[in-house]
């Protein structure tokens, strides 16, 4: 199995698990359980952790300041608890499969999870915080809803598996995102707004990485940025390769396939028109 490979499948698991953080159904089921604003992006990722400080989440989720996420975590554990807010995120991703026609046979659900079950048994937990999490969460009885949390628990690996990598490369939070906006992974906009690192912040990440040779004084990218960044995604991928042992190249290039039609209705339904 190639790491191309590796890394299309796992793309394809990132594209099929994302939607949750844009979804209106999202934002609606944490108000009803009484958590508002950012909070329902922290909290409800955070969940299958437990009613963990602040600083877990500042740790696990690793490009966001801890500002950001000490604001918006300020009350929300004593506002609803991690099980009420796994169970609005299942009822979220419910409600936006529906209203986006995101239509996947029965028959091809169990095929997908024939192939991921075996994948996600066989995982290497260690280092890997929030793919251990979810890997203890109850799959709800709703066939496309537990595949769609199989899928999570794989996106949150390599997650996982991409930090590691980060940390020992001495890419910090703020530098990564640097790196992400300056390979026109992410919006400049979008990681103002969500990441919260003020303009000195970002002027130190620069200065730092400009030291590497990897970005000019500007912030763009340098042709050995470049490609040190795709080294950095190639070593990811690299770490990645021994979990699809049980199903072989031909397994993860279908679980691919399978899960695709729920990236193309989200798509299709303007779900990340602000991205663009």
């Amino acid at each position: 199995m190639d790491l191309d490979l590796v890394h299309d499948v796992h793309m394809a698991i990132n594209l099929a698990h994302r939607f949750v953080y844009f979804v209106p159904e999202a934002t609606e089921e944490y108000a009803e359980v009484g958590v508002t604003g950012r909070g329902g992006y922290f909290a409800s990722r955070a969940a299958p952790l437990g009613p963990v400080p602040d600083q877990v989440i500042v740790a696990t989720f690793y490009n966001f300041h801890p500002r950001a996420v000490t604001f918006a975590m300020s009350g929300v554990w004593e506002a609803a608890s991690p099980a009420a807010l796994q169970a609005a995120r299942f009822r979220a991703v419910r409600r936006a499969l529906d209203r986006t026609g995101v239509d996947i046979s029965a028959t091809d659900i169990a095929e997908a999870r024939s192939i991921i079950d075996p994948v996600i048994a066989g995982l290497d937990l260690g280092g890997k915080a929030l793919a251990a999490a979810n890997t203890a969460v109850e799959l709800p009885d709703d066939p496309l809803v537990a595949l769609w949390q199989q899928i999570t628990v794989l996106r949150e690996w390599r997650g996982d598996a991409h930090i590691a990598v980060l940390v020992a490369n001495g890419i910090g939070p703020c530098e990564c995102m640097v790196l992400q906006v300056g390979t026109g992974r992410f919006p400049l906009g979008v990681t103002q707004a969500t990441r919260q690192w003020n303009e000195q912040e970002w002027a130190h990440a620069i200065v730092g990485l400009g030291e590497r040779g990897w970005v000019d004084d500007t912030g763009a990218m340098t042709a050995v940025g470049t490609a040190e960044r795709e080294r950095i995604e190639t070593d990811t991928d690299r770490l990645c390769l021994p979990i699809w042992t049980p199903v072989g190249a031909a397994g993860a290039a279908r679980l691919g396939d399978l899960i695709t039609p729920i990236h193309a209705a989200m798509e299709a339904a303007g779900t990340y028109a602000a991205l663009a």
